[in-house]
């Protein structure tokens, strides 16, 4: 978790645009890897854990950010780990309400919601010491980022795995599924594929901007 400092921040684009690039959390921070890796063999399960997430990251974070002058420092993390519990409840029956199949699917993983370091990890570290909105936009941010993160895995073991995206058959009878990518090690050789890419797209970035300041020093 990168530090962040206690004072508020200003709310910028770079509030939300931070969890999508910088903060990433599953290419960047590495958190989250436990739904990353089990709910992933199809898209639309790593669009509904993604959102799901995203939903309990903001609104529970919201409250904590609401609640940072009037929650004791000897019980934070305890109340932390209620309130998100209380979002994950509602998420949970939300999605058994919504589509019984999908629960199913999703299985344990949406209860273990809770204990996403992701979200305690932004509840201590951001909520607790910044204003409503910039919780709310950072938040997003964040959560936008898991939720990519996870489709950028659940696409391609979708399409590789089974020929399909988003249940829509893409390619014809002839075609010959790897059936290893929707089984757990495919989520391993996916996610070392993407984070292979990744890296490689931001070092390129800091390199450019490491010679363009450069360039600029030399002016």
């Amino acid at each position: 978790m990168a530090a962040l400092p206690d004072k508020h921040e200003t709310v910028t684009l770079d509030t939300f645009l931070r969890g999508l690039w910088q903060e990433n959390p599953v290419f960047v921070m590495l958190l989250g890897m436990c739904p990353t890796l089990a709910v992933t063999n199809s898209a639309i399960n790593a669009l509904a854990m993604g959102l799901a997430s995203t939903f309990v990251l903001v609104m529970s974070n919201s409250l904590v950010s609401m609640m940072r002058n009037f929650i004791p420092k000897q019980v934070r993390i305890a109340t932390y780990i209620i309130i998100i519990a209380t979002f994950v409840t509602m998420v949970d029956y939300a999605i058994q309400a919504i589509s019984l199949d999908l629960y199913n699917a999703l299985g344990a993983f949406i209860q273990l919601i809770v204990v996403n370091c992701m979200i305690l990890g932004r509840a201590e570290a951001y909520a607790s010491k910044q204003r409503l909105g910039a919780t709310i936009i950072n938040g997003l941010g964040i959560g936008a980022g898991f939720t990519f993160a996870l489709l950028c895995l659940g696409v391609v073991r979708e399409v590789l795995g089974a020929g399909t995206l988003f249940g829509f058959v893409l390619f014809g009878e002839n075609f010959q599924p790897w059936v290893i990518m929707i089984l757990p090690p495919g989520g391993f050789f996916v996610l070392g594929a993407w984070l292979l890419i990744f890296n490689w797209f931001r070092d390129r970035r800091e390199q450019a901007e490491r010679d363009l300041a450069e360039v600029q020093n030399e002016r």
